[in-house]
């Protein structure tokens, strides 16, 4: 069943939560509260707002595809619901991508040390070299940087 169509109203659509029946009975108290001689009046008013509503939405159409380039109507909109970004497979996606490029590398880096051992040397035998990273002696204050953020 339709959720837009009242139950017990036919096809009639429900409109802003008002049924047929209630608009038909606000729209014969709007008739009387405007009168027979202004009625004329307010239906060109009307009229003319709905003009102005589909002219400007018309132009802004035009616009889009001015400055955009496409036609709205060419787009794929699905592709670009939200509710197709589930977090956690994008996540699970992203690592499974990176786990064979880590499990690589891994063995790599076994084996390069490895080799140094087996050597005795500090020089790798294939490979970049390992960064060395300068320790503190004990007591010795960590470096500053008064200019740094």
């Amino acid at each position: 069943m339709n959720r837009h169509l009242c139950p017990g109203e036919g096809n009639l659509p429900k409109v802003l939560g008002i049924n047929g029946a209630e608009f038909f009975l606000l729209l014969i108290i709007g008739i009387l509260v405007i009168g027979p001689k202004r009625l004329p009046e307010y239906t060109q008013k009307l009229t003319n707002l709905v003009r102005e509503v589909r002219r400007m939405a018309s132009g802004a159409r035009e616009q889009i595809k001015d400055e955009v380039g496409i036609d709205i109507d060419d787009v794929d909109w699905r592709k670009y619901d939200p509710r197709q970004y589930d977090p956690r497979r994008i996540i699970k996606e992203a690592l499974l991508d990176d786990a064979p490029a880590a499990a690589a590398a891994a063995p790599a880096a076994v084996a390069a040390a490895a080799a140094v051992a087996a050597q005795g040397t500090d020089k790798p035998a294939a490979g970049p070299a390992p960064r060395v990273i300068p320790r503190l002696s004990e007591g010795e204050s960590a470096p500053f940087d008064v200019e740094a953020t």
